[in-house]
């Protein structure tokens, strides 16, 4: 088994030698970007998700598993992890990300099974024991089951009589009866979307633990109706307080049976993907952290809201619709515009821009304009190059107006207290220097 694990924006040289885990074989190479290149993600020409050069591959702004046959390629977020005596940066790189999806896809993770993940797995092994664990559990405690509407023709009456078919079909036959009645099953739609999501992992989980859980599982559902995932009928999913505790499960098995998670033929083989662009999970991740550092304060975090136009006609209407990645509001009053960029900042102090790019700058003056906001917020990831700490970095006044654009990071690598230091970087005075 090969697997290998890179950086996003990071290089990996062909080399032959197996063991060495800085190279990877021309054979395996050429495996998984044929996979990569295959993906939803991969835009025109199929090198959005990994480039396939002539002496290496490339990782792109794409993190999660890349695999083909017996090669895996795990691609982690480039975050400057800190370590401690026992850790590997790798590990802990892996368990901020699984925070990050956690907390994007409403999953529970706590501490204590972060702890317990094991540093050696990729982020889809990780993946795949906490859904086990977790629907293991709730299996033992019993499965979800629902009144499931019945027609059958029997020798004495059950429920209903349905008259049209009694006098019609059977009329010949009295000694049977048209019944309509509802029996309690476990054959439902939640149960049926479980057992599709343990039948493919256990195509693909290559850890031991991993397997002896699905196994246990599959025996489990063996007597749920086996349904094709495209036929999964997710809109008749029915949660309510009775089962309310598979909510979680349900986000998780989405994950592995969605668009997300791709399947494509390399040779005489199957690969797969499962793939998250890192400027939408921080995107939301900070979202989701906003709203649980200002709830209480009578605000609103609204993630791809607005939707004013730059241009309006009177009979056409509006163009050019703008979808800013986070307003906070009070009422209809607009308080901050913020636009999440998963990039780093420069670090030079005597560079004005400090790499923030032009069309980021014409992006936030039109949104200070179109929402009546003074104040604007660049949000960028911090990294060790930066002098000093996380929060403001720079601000700047926005030329005839009282608007100010400010420019702010957020150190990612401490996962303690980040909604409370999101909510400090917005309640932070402006700083004037």
């Amino acid at each position: 088994m090969i697997r290998r694990t890179i950086l996003e924006w990071g290089r990996l040289e062909y080399g032959e030698d197996p063991d060495n885990d800085r190279t990877i074989p021309i054979r395996a190479a050429d495996r998984i970007a044929a996979v990569a290149s295959a993906s939803s993600l991969a835009g025109e020409g199929g090198q959005g998700v990994i480039e396939h050069g002539r002496k290496a591959l490339r990782a792109r702004g794409m993190v999660g598993i890349v695999a083909a046959g017996d090669c895996v390629l795990e691609i982690l977020p480039k975050i400057d992890c800190p370590t401690k005596p026992g850790q590997t940066e790798e590990g802990n790189i892996r368990g901020r990300l699984v925070h990050m999806l956690a907390e994007a896809l409403d999953i529970k993770v706590d501490v204590g099974q972060m702890t317990t993940l094991e540093q050696g797995d990729d982020l889809l092994e990780i993946l795949v024991r906490v859904f086990s664990e977790k629907l293991l559990a709730a299996v033992r405690e019993g499965m979800p089951r629902r009144y499931v509407a019945h027609e059958e023709d029997l020798s004495a009456l059950r429920g209903r009589l349905d008259v049209t078919r009694q006098f019609t079909v059977l009329a010949a036959c009295p000694s049977r009866l048209a019944c309509r009645f509802d029996a309690l099953s476990l054959d439902i739609v939640l149960n049926q979307i479980m057992k599709a999501a343990v039948t493919r992992l256990l195509r693909i989980a290559k850890s031991v633990a991993n397997q002896r859980r699905l196994r246990e599982l599959a025996f489990a559902y063996a007597d749920i109706s086996a349904v094709a995932v495209s036929n999964l009928r997710w809109d008749d999913v029915i949660l309510d307080r009775t089962n309310a505790r598979w909510k979680e499960l349900l986000s998780l098995a989405k994950l592995m049976l969605g668009n997300r998670f791709q399947t494509s033929s390399v040779g005489d083989s199957t690969g797969y993907s499962l793939l998250f662009p890192m400027h939408e999970l921080f995107e939301t991740y900070v979202v989701r952290m906003l709203q649980r550092g200002l709830a209480g304060r009578g605000l609103r975090v609204v993630s791809q809201g607005g939707r004013r136009y730059c241009l309006t006609h009177e009979e056409k209407g509006g163009s050019f619709q703008t979808k800013p990645d986070i307003l906070i509001k009070d009422g209809d009053q607009v308080l901050r515009v913020i636009d999440t960029k998963w990039k780093r900042i420069n670090s030079n102090i005597e560079d004005k821009k400090r790499g923030v790019s032009q069309a980021d700058v014409y992006q936030m003056m039109a949104y200070g304009s179109l929402y009546r906001c003074k104040r604007m917020t660049l949000l960028y990831p911090h990294h060790s190059g930066i002098t000093g700490d996380e929060g403001q970095q720079a601000w700047h006044t926005i030329t005839n107006t009282d608007g100010v654009l400010e420019t702010c990071t957020i150190d990612m690598a401490l996962s303690a207290g980040i909604s409370d230091r999101l909510r400090q970087i917005y309640e932070r005075p402006l700083v004037v220097g």
